[in-house]
């Protein structure tokens, strides 16, 4: 049986793969993420119990993909929203570098207890998400470089990345909000 569906799976990948990027680069505007939602819709035709028995596998499979790639352009939006509101944020702080020649001594201190916050958070996040964050934002590694060398889908960086951004921005306001509640003592 496993191998009657792995000749079949296989099959519909020689046929059906370079329509089925060519079709999800149209819709993502990009060929290394239409070739990633390809993998993953073909997969999932390849975890179904009896994809043979499948009325139309063809439709079966381009909708996968479809869905897929809906998803994965949502994501990219939100994704997208988040830095934007953590670039708008930054601009609308004291200063875009605390660090910066001529910074108050306060600035620098306060900017210093910033990163003790953002690492002690960065350290608590699990070893996937961490690993993602930290070849994102350290080694300027892109997404699908990133999925490659932890063995995940693109998809799975994106929402390791986003976890760490959001895991790092609620420690600085709870931090922030600890902070004002000892000085209004």
């Amino acid at each position: 049986m496993d191998r009657e569906k792995d000749r079949f799976v296989t099959a519909l990948t020689r046929e059906y793969r370079q329509s089925l990027e060519r079709f999800l680069a149209s819709k993502l505007e990009d060929p290394a993420d239409a070739a990633d939602v390809a993998q993953e819709a073909l997969l999932r035709l390849h975890r179904l119990q009896r994809p043979q028995e499948l009325d139309n596998p063809r439709a079966f499979l381009f909708q996968v993909a479809s869905n897929l790639a809906v998803d994965q352009l949502r994501r990219r939006a939100l994704h997208q929203r988040f830095l934007n509101k953590e670039k708008n944020q930054a601009f609308m702080g004291d200063s875009l570098d605390q660090n910066a020649d001529g910074a108050a001594p306060d600035q620098v201190l306060e900017a210093q207890q910033k990163l003790q916050q953002i690492y002690r958070a960065i350290e608590k996040l699990p070893v996937n998400c961490r690993q993602a964050f930290l070849m994102h934002r350290n080694g300027n590694m892109s997404y699908t470089e990133i999925a490659r060398e932890l063995g995940v889908s693109v998809s799975s960086v994106e929402k390791y990345i986003l976890r760490a951004l959001k895991h790092c921005r609620l420690a600085l306001a709870r931090y922030y909000d600890t902070e004002q509640q000892e000085e209004e003592k």
